[in-house]
């Protein structure tokens, strides 16, 4: 599997556990710019949920969500900047999350999930 077929395929397990908790899809893959994208935009309890996903196939060069620095977080926000500005519908509030998978090989994906992160 190449390092872009292991994300779509993080994206589907992110997009399902999602699901699974109640979440509302509203976009997958929402770009702002060539350098900016927001991997999901979802939708609970009147709560705008921009969630960056990051998969990996092991934990040998650290943890998907350790890949998450400073700057990822700063283009995350300008492109929720950008979304809310563009989006009509009225939200009590936004948050940014993350999910880190890690695939194996023999075992269902490791799932984490962290809620409404910051720089």
């Amino acid at each position: 599997m190449t390092n872009k077929e292991i994300g779509k395929y993080g994206e589907e397990i992110a997009k399902e556990f999602l699901i699974k908790n109640k979440f509302k899809i509203l976009e997958c893959n929402f770009h702002y710019s060539k350098m900016a994208e927001i991997d999901i935009i979802a939708v609970k309890n009147n709560i705008l949920h921009f969630v960056e996903v990051k998969t990996r196939s092991s934990n040998t060069f650290g943890t998907p969500l350790e890949a998450i620095n400073k700057r990822k977080l700063s283009s995350i926000f300008s492109c929720a900047n950008f979304y809310l500005q563009q989006n009509k519908n009225k939200f009590d509030k936004f948050q940014i999350d993350a999910i880190g998978i890690t695939l194996n090989k023999d075992n269902p994906p490791e799932i984490q999930f962290l809620e409404n992160i910051s720089l």
